[in-house]
């Protein structure tokens, strides 16, 4: 099942935006330090995920999120429980 994710970094607060086809996997990935991006980061919380039909949707959907480079929309996102976004 193909997800969009959100981590929260114990470590410096910031969030980590992600999407996989196996959560646990992904999730385990990151915590271990497999994650080059994540790597310092660690600790993580999973804050949120959606599911998709297509791993190409939720990457498109993933790449819509981190290009609006918005602290509060991906706030917004986890207080709303639901990714929201408008079509372009």
């Amino acid at each position: 099942m193909p997800f969009v994710y959100i981590l929260h970094s114990n470590k410096n607060g910031r969030f980590y935006i992600g999407s996989t086809i196996d959560i646990a996997r992904r999730l385990n990935e990151h915590q271990v330090g497999k994650s080059r991006a994540t790597r310092n980061l660690r600790p993580f919380k999973l804050v949120f995920k959606q599911e998709y039909d297509s791993i190409i949707e939720a990457r498109r959907i993933e790449r819509a999120i981190k290009k609006l480079k918005s602290r509060a929309v991906i706030e917004r996102i986890i207080d709303d429980g639901i990714i929201r976004l408008k079509r372009e």
